[in-house]
């Protein structure tokens, strides 16, 4: 692999309600989430263009996949203000656990959530 290439490519939210969790992701970034079920997994997809060599990433419904809020913490883009996403978490069902804190000047804010499913998840902005 060259320098050049990502080592993250894509990533997988695990869920109990997919509706559910697909309204609370829809409110909170304002987006449409496309279905792209496969078999029995439920799979919600949010919004990326294949081949456009940005990172990707859906969420799913299925027996193998469990919510949790001590695994592997991913960054959600919430450029270009990271309060606006904060703001919509809580009224969508989800709930604060680190409020908006700066990284650095350079590198901007972080805050981390959990969703409707119980899943730990972090939010990453300029702003």
């Amino acid at each position: 692999m060259d320098s050049s290439t990502n080592v993250l490519n894509w990533f997988e939210i695990p869920t109990t309600d997919i509706e559910r969790a697909k309204k609370f992701y829809g409110a909170i970034f304002e987006i449409e989430m496309s279905d792209f079920p496969i078999g029995d997994l439920k799979m919600a997809m949010f919004p990326y263009a294949p081949g456009s060599g940005k990172l990707g990433g859906a969420l799913i419904q299925h027996e193998m996949y469990e919510p949790r809020d001590n695994g592997v913490l991913i960054y959600l883009n919430a450029n270009p203000d990271i309060q606006t996403v904060i703001e919509r978490i809580e009224p969508a069902g989800g709930k604060i656990v680190i409020p908006k804190t700066q990284i650095s000047p350079d590198i901007g804010y972080m805050a981390v959530f959990t969703d409707t499913e119980g899943n730990r998840i972090a939010l990453h902005a300029q702003n």
